[in-house]
């Protein structure tokens, strides 16, 4: 069973269509990336994947089940870390944890143990008691993907975890989600760091609410003949508008 199937998805607001007609799959235990610019449509893919918007047509199942049919079986087998920072700024780093520790249903005789691994983590084991707000970014966003993964989802959808954090952490971050692929878990992450898409397994970059390519970094840039990422996305793009 794949991680994450999507046929023809699409989502459109009134007149506007911000995902249009996308296709693709997943295998489980693959980081997979959504590249591309701001609304380019990869937030509301996302969003819908996760049950938390309907298509207006076309299909997906995330871990087997069908996100409008079934979304809140799909809500219980993905972690979700959304673009802004989700969690509670005037709460402790510990009271966060187990808030969102009751919020997953972790069980009880587990959320100690749990709390200890996100602590250990996101490297605040002697900050428990600090409130949140005063974390600096970078363990602010890995504070937050520890909680999203409190519950163990097979599935984590991460929507631009690394925006507005320096290099050193977002690589740091990178390492946690090679960590989490190598343990078998799917990593679905957008972003638009053109670096980060070297660090994916395979890459769909989208524009316009289309996706435009598929495949490997290196296959596209194969394909393309350019020797980075941010060339073949904007020889992508230059295609697309002179086509349009």
């Amino acid at each position: 069973m794949k991680a994450v199937e999507v046929d023809n998805l699409t989502k459109r607001f009134g007149q506007f269509v911000a995902v249009d007609q996308v296709s693709l799959s997943v295998e489980q235990g693959e980081i997979f990336g959504f590249l591309g610019p701001n609304g380019a449509g990869k937030s509301t893919t996302i969003r819908i994947l996760c049950g938390l918007l309907s298509p207006t047509s076309g299909r997906a199942t995330v871990n087997g089940f069908d996100v409008a049919a079934q979304s809140e079986q799909v809500k219980q087998n993905i972690g979700y870390m959304s673009q802004k920072f989700s969690l509670y700024d005037d709460l402790a780093v510990e009271e966060n944890i187990e808030f969102f520790g009751g919020i997953y249903g972790v069980p009880a005789a587990e959320r100690e143990e749990r709390k200890r691994y996100v602590m250990r983590m996101a490297g605040l084991e002697d900050k428990g008691g600090m409130p949140t707000r005063l974390l600096p970014g970078g363990w602010k966003q890995r504070l937050a993907l520890g909680c999203a993964v409190l519950h163990r989802p097979p599935i984590l959808f991460l929507d631009e975890p690394t925006s507005g954090v320096d290099p050193i952490a977002r690589r740091e971050f990178w390492d946690l989600i090679y960590q989490f692929s190598e343990a078998g878990q799917t990593v679905f992450v957008t972003t638009h760091y053109m670096e980060e898409a070297e660090y994916c397994h395979r890459l769909a970059l989208m524009y316009r609410g289309k996706v435009i390519a598929l495949g490997t970094p290196q296959e596209l840039k194969r394909q393309a003949g350019l020797p980075s990422m941010e060339q073949v996305f904007v020889e992508m793009i230059e295609r697309e508008e002179a086509g349009a």
